[in-house]
């Protein structure tokens, strides 16, 4: 079988490797799509957050189809199509375990969720990603139709938190520099973008919310002046919500707002305990996430995906497809 492996930091390549056996609690898939994160290049580089060994094979947002199930396998069969959880108590699919990133690899049962039959393979492939942007509507106390919503930042989390709050029929306006983005945005259901470099974003944001600031914040870009920009774009008791990863940065913040505001806030990280949820909701409320993805590439040049990221910063999502069968 042909699969996508890093094979020292910096140096990646499509390799013939045997396809996997399988144990009893196991299940062989066939891949069908898989995603590639900004997590994917680190990974590349030689940084993670757990230790790994090269080579690997990537691959953590896939989704993919059942070919053969290990005898102690219950609740799968050959033909269903599923999606996996990456986060596997102390390991990481497609980290510090092989992926999906492959014509076939190996998960455990107990990892994966079957995926609905209105949800494509494209789809189903962004549901890691996703599922954090969901997840940080559901941590948002549970947003609806009656919120106004500010979102900071519109990379592929952003952009999931606009899919999932516009699904709930939120108001949704995005903080967002890149035209391009911006647009995406607005597919995916943002009502505005404003871009957040702007001398006047703080009074347009005001003047879009009638002077009253935003129910909800969600910052997703991870960036020190963002999660400071939260604060004042918040209106009084509204709940903020950092999904938006930065370790180390720092940028001066008016605080006080908390208190003033009476402000409630979270930090989140990924998407835990909300798979079905997730999966349900992308099934019965239409929301298409297909947008996401830039460009596609077939596994046999699964390389030049890899290139396509590093060196062309427009892409959201660049998806690696395969139809091979046993």
């Amino acid at each position: 079988m042909r699969a996508l492996q890093f094979v020292a930091p910096g140096q990646y390549a499509v390799n013939e490797l045997a396809i996997p056996e399988i144990a009893d609690d196991e299940v062989l898939l066939a891949s069908r799509s898989v995603g590639i994160c900004h997590s994917d290049i680190e990974l590349l580089a030689g940084r993670y957050i757990i230790p790994f060994e090269y080579p690997v094979i990537p691959g953590h947002e896939w989704s993919a189809e059942v070919v053969r199930t290990g005898r102690g396998v219950r609740n799968l069969g050959v033909g269903d199509r599923v999606v996996g959880e990456c986060v596997i108590g102390v390991e990481h699919f497609g980290f510090s375990i092989s992926g999906a990133a492959a014509e076939f690899f190996v998960a455990k049962e107990s990892w994966l969720h079957k995926l609905p039959d209105n949800v494509s393979w494209t789809q189903g492939a962004l549901v890691e990603p996703f599922s954090c942007g969901y997840y940080a509507t559901v941590r948002a106390d549970n947003l609806d139709a009656s919120d106004t919503v500010v979102v900071l930042g519109a990379g592929p989390i952003g952009l999931g938190v606009v899919a999932a709050a516009s699904g709930k029929r939120a108001r949704v306006i995005v903080a967002e520099p890149s035209a391009a983005r911006g647009d995406l945005a607005r597919q995916l259901g943002a009502d505005e973008v404003v871009d957040p470099t702007a001398d006047t974003f703080l009074a347009q944001v005001q003047e879009l919310t009638g002077g009253q600031g935003a129910s909800v914040v969600i910052e997703a870009s991870g960036k020190p002046s963002a999660m400071a920009d939260a604060l004042e774009v918040a209106g009084f008791r509204a709940r903020l919500v950092y999904i938006g990863i930065d370790v180390g940065g720092s940028a001066p913040a008016k605080l006080g707002l908390f208190q003033s505001k009476e402000l409630q806030a979270r930090g989140i990280i990924g998407s835990p305990g909300v798979w079905p949820q997730t999966l349900a909701f992308l099934s019965r409320s239409g929301v298409d996430l297909s947008p996401l993805v830039t460009s596609t590439y077939s596994l046999g040049d699964a390389d030049k995906a890899i290139g396509a990221v590093l060196e062309d910063k427009s892409q959201v999502k660049v998806h690696i497809t395969s139809s091979a069968t046993l």
